[in-house]
């Protein structure tokens, strides 16, 4: 009897650790970076800005977590982010004068018609036109990145008055230690926007349906799930939130920059696949996926600290979507 409840335990803990192995992870690359940089690693002013370093890649993350749960793949976000931000940049340099709600929608606006836009071109050709996820969003990539050198004429656009600013530089929770205030507005956003997103696909008739596509399509054709709509929204909804990341970070550049976060969809592909999304589609949450962008944040932010070169943090960033595509072929494996 004793013997049997043992062994029990023994397999809980042995599952548990399988299933939470990234959150384990996470916490060995804090231990591990705190004692490696003496102890700056923990100090308030870092684990703040590490907030901020999280934000842009947590919004791409939540949005291709619908996107891979489908059973597809989106690699235009980044393209569609500097899309986004050029255009607000551009919308913003136009008003010498704006309030900080008049900046708010200044950014949110062209991120719902860029994203909106881009992410329905992605599910027309994917749905309508039978196009490969791949080839549909690369194509998609070359467009949004070429509309943006066009837009700028090549360079960054500035001259967006310092409201611009407030929502992807500014602070609140001021202090006589912090006149700067201690809470970017930034990570309140993102908590805010990726909060939401995690609701809808976890709680709602149309995350059910996302997860039925993606674990079988022709079941839940037959099932009544309109598959075709529910793709076409999942493309429209990962845009949008890349479109989003794009003008936070142009808030936070007070400028749009063409050339704005390119390479920025395989960190976020890592995170989201890192944080246990399938690539085989069906299975995945926005919240775990925040677990691997806090894992890839504390690499960049642990190396940066330990002025290791930005050049091995690419490595490293490449080694772990590799072993996040082995433990997911490793997971399917298990379960056929």
């Amino acid at each position: 009897m004793n013997q049997d409840l043992a062994a029990t335990k023994r397999f809980d803990f042995k599952s548990f650790f399988v299933r939470n192995m990234v959150l384990v992870i996470l916490i060995i690359l804090f231990l591990g970076f705190g004692l490696g940089t003496s102890g700056k690693f923990f100090s308030m002013a870092n684990l703040v800005n590490l907030t901020t370093q999280m934000a842009i890649n947590a919004m791409l993350s939540a949005g291709l977590t619908y996107v891979i749960i489908l059973g597809g793949i989106d690699i235009s976000v980044g393209s569609v982010a500097a899309l986004a931000g050029v255009v607000s940049a551009l919308v913003a340099s136009g008003m010498p004068q704006m309030s900080i709600g008049m900046s708010l929608v200044v950014l949110v606006v062209p991120a719902f018609i860029v994203g909106g836009v881009c992410g329905s071109f992605n599910g027309l050709m994917i749905t309508r036109f039978k196009v490969v996820p791949m080839i549909a969003t690369l194509a998609m990539q070359t467009i949004a990145r070429g509309l943006s050198f066009i837009f700028s004429g090549g360079t960054a656009v500035f001259g967006a008055p310092k409201e611009y600013s407030w929502l992807g530089a500014g602070r609140w929770l001021v202090t006589p230690d912090k006149p700067t205030g201690w809470i970017p507005n930034i990570t309140i956003f993102v908590i805010i926007a990726v909060s939401i997103m995690a609701i809808l696909l976890s709680k709602t008739v149309f995350g059910r349906h996302v997860y039925a596509t993606g674990s079988n399509l022709q079941v839940a054709h037959l099932s009544g799930v309109n598959t075709k709509r529910v793709i076409f929204l999942g493309h429209v909804l990962c845009s949008v939130a890349a479109a989003l990341a794009g003008v936070l970070n142009a808030s936070k550049l007070q400028n749009g920059q063409p050339a704005a976060c390119e390479g920025y969809e395989m960190y976020a592909i890592a995170a989201t696949v890192l944080g246990g999304t399938s690539l085989n589609g069906g299975s995945g949450s926005v919240a775990r996926a925040m677990i691997g962008v806090a894992v890839i944040a504390v690499i960049n932010n642990g190396m940066n600290l330990m002025h290791i070169s930005s050049y091995w943090q690419k490595v490293v960033i490449g080694v772990i979507i590799l072993l996040a595509v082995i433990m997911d072929m490793a997971q399917k494996n298990k379960k056929s």
